[in-house]
């Protein structure tokens, strides 16, 4: 079947937006769409510019007989500045106060949409460090981690407090929790992770960073290297802090329970990029 020219290009973005990080061969959509490599490169040369244009993302051609393009994602500046404040917004809500001080969000945690504009963001921050996997811990940092990794095109890996026998044998770990300071236990299973892997650890909050502090331990087990941290919320006025190479999306200031008021931020993001 003979593809118009504008089929061509819907498809192979489609294709690309599909398998970011992935190197896909010229040869791959010349077969795909009966074409000639120089038509395949001029439609390549048309969403390169389109996607820089609109901070989609950017393509890079590797050249050689085992070359192609890869489509490696970013978040252009405007989006990524009016997420993050519609964000900041959002978790200011009043309504979102608990007893005791602590903020309902799995409403932001269960909307995909939301999901997908912090995971882009993450991807966007860690677009450049080759990663090879990212980790969490059970269980609210789940979908933000599984939304970061659909960007990158790597896989997840999750940490828990409790061993499960469908995961085999684990490798576990105590560790001090940076807020109650109490000592606690942290495991992952032996097949989840290769030795070597770079890793990006994502988590939905960060106040002290002792779980996060746990997971770096954790690896070291597994002779892995942390290639990045990314916290959707962190606490502004921690004490102790035992995490300081990290990015977050939004700071957390200030939770006032008498006044029903909740001072939020725009986090480190910018800063660290």
């Amino acid at each position: 079947m003979k593809f118009r020219r504008s089929e061509r290009l819907v498809d192979m973005t489609h294709y690309l937006l599909d398998h970011p990080f992935q190197l896909v061969p010229l040869t791959f959509f010349a077969d795909r769409y009966g074409s000639a490599k120089s038509s395949i490169s001029e439609d390549l040369t048309i969403i390169k510019e389109t996607f820089e244009h609109r901070g989609i993302g950017r393509l890079i051609t590797v050249p050689g007989a085992a070359g192609g393009v890869k489509y490696i994602v970013k978040s252009h500046p405007d989006e990524a500045h009016a997420f993050i404040n519609e964000m900041c917004e959002t978790i200011a809500n009043p309504d979102r106060l608990l007893p005791g001080g602590y903020l309902f969000m799995m409403d932001i945690l269960g909307d995909p949409q939301v999901l997908k504009k912090v995971g882009r963001l993450i991807a966007s921050a860690y677009s450049e460090k080759s990663i090879d996997v990212v980790m969490t811990v059970a269980t609210k940092g789940i979908p933000i981690a599984y939304a970061a990794a659909s960007f990158l095109n790597v896989p997840v890996v999750i940490v828990r407090s409790d061993s499960k026998v469908t995961e085999g044998s684990t490798v576990s770990i105590n560790y001090v929790s940076g807020s109650s300071k109490r000592i606690q236990t942290m495991g992952l299973s032996k097949r989840s992770l290769a030795q070597g892997s770079r890793v990006l650890i994502v988590d939905d909050f960060m106040k002290a960073g002792g779980t996060i502090n746990g997971m770096v331990s954790l690896l070291e087990e597994f002779n892995a290297a942390v290639a990045g941290i990314s916290v959707l919320v962190e606490s502004e006025n921690a004490e102790g802090r035992l995490v300081n190479d990290y990015v977050s999306l939004v700071r957390l200031s200030d939770v006032d329970v008498k006044e029903k008021k909740i001072t939020v931020k725009p986090g480190n993001y910018f800063d660290r990029l």
